[in-house]
């Protein structure tokens, strides 16, 4: 018989390609059916066909109190009755301006936008307005959206320019990015001493998050402030997917590193599309109509987007929310570590605030290489086990996963529990 699952998929993919309108969602790296979801609270999320799982994915991010938090509702519902759109000023953007400059160091001035996409583009575009250089340096497995310039596969060598890892993406647009490898300070070094005044900025996610979660090992980060300081060149902190999740001031706080640029998305929007872009004040001012770099959005600062995102952020600032949801992610993933030592399989983890990785290897990876070593066809027999104990991973062995302070000691638990089953049917 076929689910109602299927059937939508099935209905999907003749009018949307491959079914989805992201292309992760599409279950291709791991097989099978993704569910259609048509709910959730909580923790908690349910498909189609009436199925509950636990949720570790979280909207890839925003849902860091949870799904259907009763304040950001009420918060949705009193912006929405006021009006949807306005496409001119208003006062919430302000507030959610002031909120994100008083908890991110390094952030004077901010522009709200309506994607982490957006936000990196235009991000780029002011580091090279401001600096009057055209290099954009990335490294290989961070991801900061699509736009053309930083869909980009690493070269042969570390200095090699890239080349364009999608259709589309013209080769003079990315022979202007250079790809290092993540965590290869000395790259990066040896980079900026060939061609530091060709740099117009250095982009990075200070905990890689995009090819599963990777850290930044010890002195990488320190090494890009001090080579974009000394070369003139913009530092920016990709913080879309860290910001407000490893720390309330997100990495730059917890490393103690302050970037000239940093973007901002999915929690300062609580589940609602934003993004933004925000630093210094020197180089803020550089943006149109103070300045001549472009960036418009109409639906920038959207009222109800808003609102989710203050009502959101007004949640993090209570006192025990971070050390709550970081130990959560702790005792997840220590957990999942103890069962799959006693089923024998060959596993790691780590966490890191409230974002952690599982990998099928023996050791956490430090770069796209490591990553690249995992057992990829392990973890997809893995992911369907636990999602046929209603555990909702991302559905990659590429993707970090997140805990949100609905989770508890019960679903850790109960994840815990289909996890001892998992592990002894994939070793």
């Amino acid at each position: 018989m076929t689910s109602r699952n299927e059937s939508l998929f099935a209905r999907a993919q003749q009018r949307v390609p491959a079914g989805v309108n992201s292309p992760v969602r599409a279950f291709r790296a791991v097989g099978g059916t993704p569910p259609f979801l048509e709910r959730a609270s909580g923790a908690y999320l349910w498909d189609a066909d009436g199925a509950r799982y636990i949720d570790y994915v979280g909207s890839w991010g925003p849902m860091v109190a949870g799904h259907t938090h009763p304040k950001v509702v009420e918060a949705v519902q009193a912006a929405a009755a006021r009006a949807l759109s306005f496409g001119a000023p208003t006062e919430s953007e302000i507030e959610l301006a002031e909120a994100i400059c008083r908890l991110v160091p390094s952030v004077e001035m901010v522009r709200l936008v309506s994607s982490g996409t957006e936000a990196t583009m235009t991000a780029i575009r002011l580091a090279r307005g401001f600096s009057e250089r055209d290099a954009i340096v990335k490294f290989e497995g961070c991801y900061h959206g699509h736009a053309d310039s930083l869909l980009v596969k690493a070269g042969s060598g570390a200095l090699t320019f890239g080349n364009p890892s999608s259709a589309g993406v013209p080769a003079v647009t990315a022979a202007q990015t250079v790809v290092l490898g993540y965590n290869d300070a000395a790259a990066a070094r040896e980079l900026f001493a060939a061609r530091g005044a060709e740099i117009a900025g250095v982009i990075v996610e200070p905990v890689a998050g995009n090819m599963n979660l990777v850290l930044p090992a010890p002195g990488f980060l320190e090494t890009l402030r001090e080579q974009c300081t000394r070369h003139g060149a913009v530092l920016i902190f990709d913080e879309v997917m860290t910001g407000f999740r490893v720390a309330t001031g997100g990495a730059q706080q917890r490393f103690g590193i302050r970037p000239d640029l940093t973007t901002l998305g999915k929690v300062i929007g609580g589940g609602m599309p934003v993004g933004a872009f925000g630093g210094r004040a020197e180089i803020m001012r550089h943006i149109a109509p103070l300045g001549p770099v472009y960036q418009a959005g109409t639906l920038s600062g959207n009222p109800v987007a808003v609102a989710a995102g203050l009502a959101t952020l007004a949640l993090i600032e209570a006192p025990g929310f971070q050390q709550g949801i970081e130990a959560t992610a702790k005792a997840l993933v220590s957990g999942l570590a103890a069962q799959a030592k006693k089923a024998g399989v060959v596993f790691s983890a780590q966490s890191i605030g409230s974002m952690f990785g599982l990998y099928f290897r023996a050791t956490p990876p430090a770069s796209f290489a490591e990553v690249m070593q995992c057992d990829q066809e392990r973890f997809n027999r893995f992911f369907h086990e636990m999602l046929a104990r209603g555990i909702y991973l991302a559905p990659s062995a590429y993707e970090a996963g997140f805990v949100s302070a609905a989770h508890g000691t019960a679903e850790v638990e109960a994840t815990l529990a289909a996890a001892r089953a998992a592990f002894a049917v994939v070793a």
